[in-house]
């Protein structure tokens, strides 16, 4: 009978949890990433901060 791989078990373990990090990594980066460019400040003239949307409705 042949004797279990426990080296190569516990690889393919350690590669299958980095794998699951990673995707987790880049869903948090990509939901920080996804946040509209209207919603986030900029700075207007009077260096206040004011964002795209109110600027947009002032005029």
């Amino acid at each position: 009978m042949a004797k279990p791989n426990y080296a190569f078990q516990k690889r393919q373990k350690e590669i299958a949890k980095k794998q699951k990090k990673e995707e987790k990594r880049l869903q948090k980066r990509g939901l920080d990433d996804s946040q509209p460019q209207d919603v986030q400040p900029e700075l207007g003239n009077d260096g206040e901060a004011v964002t795209t949307s109110d600027t947009i409705q002032n005029i």
